[in-house]
């Protein structure tokens, strides 16, 4: 009998080499599973697994960030470009490096994102304690800083002997790849146990070609749906972010075609559709489109396909009937069961051919198809009104409508929280399949050109020639913004729209539109700041050795967005925009928030009577 072969590593070097031998098959090629990392090194990380991580910098290139926060929104970016068939490592010392991480662990589990974490620890041996940065609780001992990342992750480990490397990693990275339990995984590393050693078995360290499974439908369920489908008059589909996670998008589109059936889209599953596609009736939910909206509420089956149907696409359960029957497609058993839909639990490509075969000989109405087409191109004319450089002050809208003129079909947009998400919901015209992230699966500032960075080094690896864009307000810009730098370094070209409305004057419009004074909101209406003045954003840009200029219209915009296109090298392009006039007007469900019941203002009275209003059209559940 052969003896087992053996292979003497630390803790750290396992990690690394497994990590180093793990591929994936996309579009018939093989690719490293994991594209390589981002780190910054501390005391907790630098001389162990730093040691691992240089010997295997060819295969496992590391990007060294400015900010751990921003490492994980570049990470979480990343994956989204690859269709979360690929994901990127962080790695953050022990204390605050690794606290830095918690608000991206966040935006990916909320976005379901694979994510993998590999953070410093305190020792195990505790001989040391209390060591530098340490948390400690005084009636548990083994009660550390990380153990906070267990709410905001799908797998969490600490290695506390070097063997349970063979047992923690292969289930880190099938969790990762789980179309069900997708999310980010934790692994945290004790300083000692990072240098301890263990006699590895080689079979360990075999290349693995992993495949994503695909889960396929009971066939009792598809049957329930194709009864209940049967049923609609007026069905709607609304297509999710699992949609072209799935690679269904052009199942989608042959099954719309095939029974007619109008599509709107989440925020998440923009770009599903190109905007001219007959069947893509518009965004939908509080950021969305009339023309969505207004067939949402009239649908009486809606087949909601790889949706975690969020708060924003649902109106806050206000956008459709009260007897509106939900047939729900999902991978994941938990989202497939929201709001007691028919749930199908499935892989959305699998599930919706399956529907193809079953619904045979079913047709949607023409006068309800040909109703939503009408709206479509009623929201289209809207749109191109909006979006005129003729409409009024600066905004958001114009700057939308020039780079949706003048960018290559194959572009990235890449924005997050603040205004720009509901603009570029509602105003953005989709050019090409998939080329569309709106971070708002956890509404989170400062993702905007850390997002876009990630993108940049993913849409590098697929591609050379297209540009990734990124559109980010004041607000995010000042909250993070040193990727700018790190895609300079990187030689990972951006194009940085900044639009400077003066502060949050998204939340400034919530302030007022519920009938609150403007407060500490726009930096003009804060009482602790004297003499308020508009940050050099052009100065500040260049000063992290981007090409950076400063425009005073859309007109001059346009010029200098094109000089951004044919240069080699990060471009910012600064400018300021109303922060009252010039929002999309249109286009918006009602959305929940708390207002207070009683108030000395008379302004605020009314507006939680006029909010509360809007609660008679909320589904309970049913």
């Amino acid at each position: 009998m052969q003896s087992e072969r053996l292979v003497r590593l630390t803790t750290a070097q396992a990690i690394v080499k497994f990590l180093e031998n793990q591929f994936i098959k996309i579009d018939g090629q093989e690719l490293r599973l994991c594209g390589g990392g981002f780190g910054i090194f501390g005391h907790g990380n630098v001389t162990c697994l730093g040691e691992a991580i240089y010997n295997s910098k060819d295969e496992l290139p590391l990007y060294r960030g400015q900010n751990e926060q921003s490492m994980g929104f570049a990470a979480a970016a990343y994956t989204k470009q690859w269709l979360r068939k690929r994901f990127m490592f962080c790695t953050a010392s022990a204390g605050p490096g690794t606290s830095n991480l918690l608000t991206s662990a966040a935006l990916a589990h909320a976005n379901r994102l694979p994510l993998l974490l590999l953070c410093g620890d305190t020792y195990l041996t505790r001989l040391p304690d209390p060591v530098l940065q340490q948390v400690e609780h005084f009636n548990n001992p083994s009660l550390g800083l990380n153990d906070a990342f267990k709410t905001v992750t799908r797998f969490w480990d600490r290695i506390t002997h070097p063997a349970q490397v063979i047992q923690s990693l292969p289930q880190a990275i099938a969790t990762m790849l789980d179309p069900a339990d997708c999310g980010p995984a934790f692994i945290g590393l004790p300083q000692d146990v990072q240098g301890w050693c263990y006699n590895y078995p080689e079979q360990l360290f075999e290349k693995k070609v992993h495949r994503i499974r695909r889960s396929a439908p009971d066939k009792e369920d598809i049957k329930e749906a194709v009864k209940v489908l049967k049923t609609a008059k007026r069905p709607i589909i609304i297509a999710g972010g699992g949609v072209q996670y799935s690679g269904a998008v052009e199942s989608l589109s042959e099954f719309a075609e095939a029974y007619k059936i109008p599509v709107v889209e989440t925020i998440a599953g923009r770009a599903n559709m190109v905007a001219t596609h007959p069947l893509n009736i518009g965004p939908i939910g509080v950021t969305g489109s009339n023309s969505a909206n207004n067939i949402a509420e009239k649908a009486d089956v809606i087949l909601a396909i790889g949706t975690r149907l969020q708060d924003f696409t649902t109106g806050s359960w206000t956008a459709f009937a009260q007897d509106a029957k939900f047939v729900s497609i999902n991978a994941a058993r938990f989202d497939a069961h929201k709001h007691l839909s028919l749930p199908v639990v499935a892989d959305a490509k699998v599930a919706i051919n399956s529907l193809h075969e079953a619904l045979d000989g079913f047709q949607t109405a023409p006068d309800w198809t040909a109703n939503a087409q009408k709206e479509r191109q009623a929201w289209d004319d809207y749109v191109a009104l909006n979006v005129s450089l003729d409409n009024g002050p600066n905004s958001y809208a114009q700057i939308i409508g020039v780079v949706n003129e003048l960018c290559d079909p194959r572009d990235r947009i890449v924005t997050a929280a603040g205004g720009l998400p509901a603009e570029v919901n509602a105003n953005w015209r989709t050019l090409n399949i998939g080329t569309v992230d709106i971070e708002f699966g956890f509404s989170c500032m400062g993702y905007e050109i850390a997002g876009g960075w990630g993108a940049r080094i993913a849409q590098s690896e697929r591609e050379q020639d297209s540009d990734t864009i990124v559109m980010v307000g004041d607000g995010s810009y000042l909250l993070l913004n040193s990727d700018i730098y790190s895609s300079v370094l990187s030689r990972k070209k951006l194009i940085i729209v900044v639009l400077d409305n003066g502060g949050f004057a998204v939340i400034n419009k919530l302030q007022n539109n519920t009938g609150n004074e403007s407060f500490n909101n726009l930096i003009a209406d804060c009482p602790t700041i004297h003499e308020p003045f508009a940050v050099d954003f052009q100065s500040h840009a260049t000063s992290m050795g981007a090409n950076a200029e400063t425009v005073q219209n859309p007109v001059e915009f346009a010029e200098a967005f094109r000089r951004a296109k044919q240069s080699d090298k990060t471009s910012v392009i600064c400018m300021q925009v109303d922060p009252y006039d010039g929002w999309t007007d249109e286009g918006h469900t009602w959305w929940e928030v708390g207002t207070p019941e009683v108030s000395d203002s008379e302004k605020i009275n009314a507006a939680h009577i006029d909010q509360e209003a809007g609660r008679r059209r909320q589904r309970k559940g049913v």
